[in-house]
């Protein structure tokens, strides 16, 4: 299997070499001022990241992954503020970040703990697997996303799946008692931080092995579904500009990782 490939949104833009770390990376405390346009990994640099991964399937893709991405440096849980108001940038305004399930464009000064503030949400809910805001995945930025407070509260720690009632400031997206779908674009992203989260943390760390399932009510076990509609979601709403631009961020920026489900959204079907 050969892994190459151009990535639609390597196309027009300045190549740089993927490999090549910034002098400095502080972990979530440097200006929350994003770059207008992060300098895109061109197709040899990402094949040469994966290249240990290459002609592999099944269990052996997933462990060559999980060997690729658990080299990485952390962020602190404070830090994670100020990486957000970078990697989730709006695009349109620079002063703002796009919450994750609401779609909303908002200021990156109204982050907080009040009803109509923007919070850490963390995708893959920290009480599965009870690592809490622990650095190492209480604090990975691959599936951590700027939310609405009370739409937060709202997904709890539910598993996803497909239906249930209208979300309040969330349009388009859904929940029951025991589970959440959020709005249509932004499914695939979901899903592939989850899967990112199954590969990176594996028993590790001093941490839980992280593993899916086709289940909800996962409650505090180190487990998540469904697989099943999630992959569909993997499929559904491929990585669009926003997403690639932010595994490139904190790659480049943050943690010198990347979620190998947004370069690589077929793997999803190699391994699961």
């Amino acid at each position: 299997m050969r892994i190459s490939r151009l990535a639609p949104w390597t196309a027009g833009l300045a190549a740089a070499s993927l490999l090549v770390l910034p002098a400095s990376a502080s972990a979530g405390q440097r200006n929350a001022v994003a770059p207008a346009t992060p300098s895109a990994a061109p197709a040899y640099a990402v094949d040469a990241y994966y290249a240990s991964a290459e002609g592999k399937t099944g269990a052996a893709l997933k462990t060559a992954l999980h060997n690729i991405i658990k080299t990485q440096s952390k962020v602190t849980y404070d830090g994670v503020w100020n990486a957000l108001k970078v990697t989730d940038q709006d695009p349109a305004n620079p002063n703002n970040v796009v919450l994750l399930y609401s779609g909303r464009s908002q200021s990156k000064s109204t982050n907080g703990g009040g009803a109509n503030d923007w919070n850490r949400e963390h995708v893959w809910a920290k009480s599965h697997g009870d690592f809490g805001t622990a650095t190492g995945p209480g604090t990975d930025l691959h599936h951590l996303r700027p939310e609405d407070v009370t739409v937060n509260s709202t997904r709890g720690n539910k598993d996803f799946d497909k239906g249930g009632s209208p979300v309040a400031e969330a349009p388009g997206s859904l929940t029951d008692s025991d589970s959440f779908e959020p709005r249509d674009a932004v499914k695939g992203d979901v899903a592939r931080m989850l899967l990112y989260m199954a590969v990176r943390y594996d028993g590790g760390d001093g941490f839980a092995n992280l593993e899916m399932n086709d289940k909800v009510n996962n409650g505090s076990a180190p487990a998540l579904g469904r697989i099943s509609v999630l992959k569909q979601w993997n499929q559904q709403d491929p990585p669009d500009a926003f997403e690639q631009r932010r595994n490139q961020v904190i790659y480049d920026t943050y943690q010198h990782n990347r979620n190998p489900f947004i370069d690589h959204p077929e793997w999803v079907g190699s391994i699961w």
